[in-house]
């Protein structure tokens, strides 16, 4: 099994799940103009990260990596025993990554989706933070009295760490959020999230 990936970006969520399996695996890192060569494009059209590569299967995009990975270990219990659980689980991954992550590409993309125009770039970005933190509150909230997202420890809680030091990395100020700090705190110092960090030159 192989996860290709840039340092810091989404595939350290795949990255710490695979330390938590426990699983032999290799990582292959890459640059972005190596992500638009025909090798790397045949694996992924895309052109992004992360891709996981399992004996002739390829797989893409983050939430069917993670769902992947959770289904072929259940002895790591990264999705729940029961339909509950796992709807927790896949409800939590669908907050991080269809709504944070994807409000975070405004973010990072301003640049890109603004044309170019300076004033429409700081427009989206202020809007894009703004809407952040709507959204970072929820999740605030939802882990008062909880040490993990889905109430059991899962592929959600990597993805809103990732998610947690992108904010850090673009000073999007979180005041009064103490359960996320607590939490970012608890996953710092968890070993498998200590190795992903430490392979990919993080810390």
């Amino acid at each position: 099994m192989k996860l290709y990936y840039f340092p810091g970006a989404c595939p350290l969520v795949t990255h710490i799940v695979l330390e938590w399996i426990g699983k032999p695996y290799e990582t292959e890192r890459l640059t972005r103009e190596q992500t638009k060569e025909s090798a790397y494009l045949a694996l992924n059209p895309t052109g992004a990260v992360p891709t996981l590569v399992d004996g002739d299967f390829v797989l893409t995009q983050s939430a069917a990596i993670l769902d992947y990975l959770a289904e072929l270990h259940p002895e790591a219990k990264l999705m729940g025993d029961t339909p509950r659980e796992r709807a927790e689980a896949r409800r939590w991954l669908s907050m991080c990554n269809s709504d944070i992550h994807r409000t975070f590409g405004l973010v990072f993309g301003a640049p890109y989706f603004s044309g170019g125009d300076e004033a429409v770039a700081k427009v989206l970005v202020a809007k894009g933070i703004e809407k952040l933190k709507s959204f970072f509150a929820i999740v605030n909230e939802r882990l008062k009295g909880r040490d993990w997202l889905a109430g059991h420890r899962s592929v959600a809680d990597p993805y809103l760490f990732v998610l947690l030091m992108w904010a850090d990395a673009k000073q999007v100020a979180l005041p009064g959020m103490e359960e996320l700090r607590k939490f970012q705190q608890r996953m710092q110092a968890d070993p498998g999230v200590q190795a992903a960090l430490k392979a990919q030159g993080l810390i």
